[in-house]
């Protein structure tokens, strides 16, 4: 199931996404309520093309918190050390947890801001998961049973900053780095979901993998960041980019694609 949340005329509102047979082309079915919280929500009657008039499809959700993991592909470490981002050459053992603020979160199609400050600004295409109750103090075995769905995210990153940023604020928080979309997936071979990234409409190879390389499972993550902090429904955890990171520019289009969820498109655009 695919779980959307959208704009119609500027009025905010969900919808399951659905496949119409008929023509193969996806439409919003939208719901009556809110999918994340207590009691059931069921459809209006009302559908919408996702290209109509007035309809925008926005981030899924607006957590309370996101959190997200650092280093946590053996890949990505490697790459770090050798762009001499990093002293180390493997992963930590520990993982490496950091937090973007609310208002970091953007949409499809929202522009990604560079800010004025900044000068390298680097892509890290993820999986992300949604959370669909609170969890506090979860076991690894219990832990996917929290778990609403997974979401496409580009997990921002303003490399130029981040080795004088020791806890990564402003490198990993400014506002617009945490793109998500373009709607959560409550299926989803999470063990085994395939990330890749396009810049401009060209594949980048390099910085594709998929979650069966994680260092730190998805339930091992829930369960260590349940240990110390209350996960919320609709908090987001970024599981941590595959393989290689990227430059962008000002007028690129980044796209991050999860097989199994679909495509999350941002145009990037100096502050």
């Amino acid at each position: 199931m695919r779980i959307a949340r959208f704009s119609l005329n500027e009025s905010p509102r969900y919808a399951f996404v659905q496949e119409d047979q008929s023509d193969g082309k996806d439409y919003l079915v939208e719901l009556d309520g809110y999918p994340l919280g207590p009691g059931t929500v069921k459809p209006t009657g009302k559908r919408y093309a996702l290209d109509a008039d007035g309809v925008r499809l926005l981030a899924p959700v607006i957590p309370s918190k996101v959190f997200g993991l650092a280093k946590n592909y053996e890949a990505h470490a490697q790459f770090m050390h050798e762009a001499g981002h990093s002293e180390v050459a493997h992963a930590p053992e520990d993982m490496w947890i950091f937090t973007k603020p609310s208002t970091s979160v953007i949409g499809p199609d929202d522009p990604i801001v560079i800010p004025q400050y900044s000068h390298d600004m680097n892509f890290e295409p993820e999986v992300a998961v949604v959370m669909g109750r609170i969890a506090k103090n979860v076991t690894e075995n219990e832990a996917m049973d929290y778990v609403l769905g997974f979401t496409c995210v580009n997990d921002v990153t303003l490399r130029d900053l981040q080795g004088g940023d020791p806890m990564w604020t402003r490198a990993k928080g400014f506002d617009t780095s945490c793109p998500l979309g373009p709607w959560i997936q409550t299926d989803l071979n999470w063990a085994d979901a395939k990330i890749s990234f396009t810049l401009n409409g060209e594949d980048v190879p390099e910085a594709s993998g998929t979650t069966a390389g994680l260092i730190h499972s998805i339930p091992q993550q829930i369960a260590a960041i349940s240990s110390f902090s209350t996960l919320l429904p609709g908090d987001v955890i970024l599981t941590g980019t595959p393989n290689a990171s990227g430059h962008l520019d000002p007028g690129d289009e980044a796209v991050v694609h999860v097989e199994g969820i679909g495509s999350l498109r941002n145009i990037v655009v100096r502050g």
